[in-house]
């Protein structure tokens, strides 16, 4: 149903660091391209109505300065909104707040990419322990949903049929490598090899139930 080293292969990541008002945080940036045309991406980000096909059920209301809602997630308020360019929002989960921003850029011949940026406060303890790919493998999964919507004449696979893919051996191949992946962007962002390496074993670990060597 899914090829997963083909998504896999087909998403782009960083991982860097910004200094803002209340200190250094941590960046990350993930992309793919799709076969669609700008204004059909950019109705799936923000039409509540396709938003559940694909990522989750969300409330609230999708407007510059309303507050949303993901199911059993997190929430927030969009801060800025550039149709059918890029929207930014905080990105609210429990006493932590972080902000996110999607931007679309058409690529010629139909094609669409898709780039989200999430920029995060996180301690050093917790960085190390599981470095980008404690929130980077979920938007993987974000970007994985969003290939199967845009592919599959806007139905694709459910959210719930995702759920039950991701605890299959194929699903438990993506998380693997998408961890690994988030692994190597993390080294290309400065941090030590081995460090980056263990952090990705134990966040493969987390992800899959598979034990950290």
């Amino acid at each position: 149903m899914i090829d997963a080293t083909h998504q896999i292969s087909a998403v782009r990541r960083t991982v860097g660091n910004r200094t803002l008002e209340a200190g250094e945080a941590r960046v990350l940036t993930i992309s793919q391209a799709y076969d669609a045309p700008l204004e059909d991406v950019w109705d799936a980000c923000t039409n509540a109505e396709r938003i559940p096909r694909w990522f989750l059920p969300i409330s609230g209301e999708l407007r510059l300065h309303g507050r949303y809602q993901f199911e059993g997630n997190a929430g927030g308020t969009i801060q800025r909104c550039d149709p059918p360019k890029s929207f930014a929002a905080t990105w609210e989960y429990g006493e932590e707040v972080s902000w996110i921003e999607v931007r679309l850029t058409p690529e010629g011949d139909g094609r669409t990419r898709f780039e989200l940026e999430h920029v995060a406060h996180v301690d050093d303890e917790r960085w190390a322990q599981f470095g980008p790919g404690a929130v980077g493998v979920g938007w993987d999964g974000g970007l994985l949903g969003l290939a199967s919507h845009l592919g599959g004449a806007g139905a694709g696979i459910t959210p719930e049929e995702a759920a039950a893919w991701m605890g299959s051996e194929e699903g438990r191949r993506f998380m693997t490598l998408s961890s690994e992946r988030w692994g190597e962007a993390s080294v290309a962002g400065g941090t030590d090899p081995e460090a980056a390496r263990a952090a990705a074993e134990r966040t493969t670990a987390f992800y899959t139930g598979a034990p950290a060597s």
